[in-house]
């Protein structure tokens, strides 16, 4: 076959980029040449996301940016948004292609009969329910840490997502398959990896018989084991999944980090049930109460969705307090949007979009409160830094253990390098500053 290019974009999370890399490796082992989206490419794929509430708008944009590079080239959708809304996503001028969850790990296959010119069906997407199998991915770029994908699907159906129809059941690879995993992504030197998933305190489930076989916690006893990687990091876990055993673990592990996101999403159990969430407020508290006691210097995270429907002001007011009594580090906060085919959008009392904004704004500053007190009580504390790959204006950044920013003056020795510093020198807000004086 002759030599194709083909150029990636990715909407949405960390798993996506994962996946999106993943297709790169096996486009790149069927002959394809991989270049930047911003150059003219054969082919263009687009792995999308349904997250937002404008998935259709920013897709379209994409595809037209495509078109104008090169007018001639295949465009392919893949994504959440491409298993959900086939149809409308098939209806954009200029797509040729819309796989969804089942079948966009057989993509080659796919554009190579299009680019041989046989006529095929433009959307390959299924029923949801028969998307068991598992395919393991993870992300190439950065030369320091990548993002493992060990989970897919879940089921949990909280009432406000779609990820569930968009991803299916969960399940997940084997504890060899993630070590071999692992022992692929060391050979490039990598020296951490994140943990991530749809659901990825509920690895195990066996995606052929839907029955779990191993335990999340099974999984970190073996990674921890593994001499070749540096560090691991958790991206995200449900407070109801991080249980005591696995806290207990990672405080006296020799590579997992005293980093934890722990999403959250409100503090109000009124609202929590609502949402179909599997917790309460005072469980949640009890898992950050724990991971401090064992790990004074973690740095926690939390997920916070604003505006859920039947949400008033004293439950927001419930869910601020809340927080301020948590010795968490930072907050990422979502404005809640509704999404089709969710009981969430047909909930009464919607809350209004003014109202929605406002209490978004708050909580972000909070968030911005939270991150500054955390930072100043480590002054003066030594961590160690694994500084990355990108010369920004002349800086070079990284992140240390417990997910503190640190940056230095660009040196290209520091590439990949795990440095031991002090943190004394904190020029803004955002991050601390190393000065290297000629110890590199």
């Amino acid at each position: 076959m002759e030599n194709r290019t083909v150029a990636f974009h990715t909407l949405g999370c960390k798993l996506n980029f994962a996946e999106t890399s993943t297709l790169a490796r096996q486009l790149k082992n069927s002959g394809f040449s991989k270049v930047d989206f911003s150059e003219m490419a054969d082919i263009y794929v687009i792995n999308t996301c349904s997250v937002t509430d404008n998935a259709d708008k920013e897709t379209k944009s994409i595809v037209r940016r495509a078109k104008k590079l090169n007018p001639q080239a295949l465009v392919a959708i893949t994504g959440c948004y491409a298993q959900l809304k086939p149809e409308q996503v098939a209806a954009i001028d200029g797509v040729n292609l819309v796989l969804g969850a089942k079948e966009k790990f057989n993509i080659d296959e796919y554009l190579s009969k299009l680019l041989a010119q046989e006529k095929i069906e433009k959307i390959h997407s299924c029923e949801i329910e028969e998307t068991k199998a598992f395919t393991a991915a993870w992300s190439e770029g950065d030369r320091t840490r990548t993002f493992l994908k060990i989970q897919d699907g879940c089921d949990f159906p909280c009432t406000y997502c779609t990820i569930p129809l968009a991803r299916g059941k969960s399940r997940s690879g084997s504890i060899q398959q993630v070590l071999d995993q692992v022992k692929d992504i060391a050979k490039k030197g990598i020296k951490e990896i994140v943990l991530t998933g749809l659901n990825t305190g509920d690895y195990g489930i066996d995606p052929e018989t839907g029955k779990r076989t191993n335990t999340f916690l099974e999984l970190i006893t073996a990674l921890d084991k593994v001499e070749s990687i540096e560090r691991f990091r958790i991206s995200s876990i449900e407070p109801n999944l991080i249980h005591d055993e696995v806290i207990y673990f990672i405080a006296h592990s020799k590579k997992f980090v005293p980093h934890f996101h722990i999403p959250l999403q409100s503090g109000c159990d009124k609202i929590l049930k609502l949402m179909r969430r599997r917790y309460t407020a005072s469980l949640y508290r009890d898992r950050v109460k724990l991971i401090k006691e064992l790990m004074p210097h973690a740095s926690i995270g939390a997920d916070v969705i604003t505006g859920f429907p039947g949400e008033t002001v004293e439950d927001h007011n419930t869910t601020l307090a809340f927080i301020q009594s948590l010795p968490v580090s930072y907050l990422h906060v979502f404005t809640y949007s509704s999404r089709s085919n969710t009981p969430a959008a047909t909930m009464a009392q919607q809350v209004d979009a003014a109202e929605k904004k406002n209490r978004t704004a708050s909580l972000r500053t909070l968030s911005a409160k939270l991150e500054n007190y955390f930072y100043e009580s480590q002054r003066s504390t030594k961590v160690n830094v694994l500084f990355e790959s990108e010369n920004k204006n002349g800086f070079i950044a990284g992140y240390s253990e417990n997910y503190i920013r640190v940056t230095a003056d660009f040196n290209q020795n520091l590439v990949g390098k795990l440095v031991a510093v002090t943190l004394d020198n904190r020029p803004n807000a955002g991050s601390y500053h190393y000065s290297l004086e000629n110890k590199i």
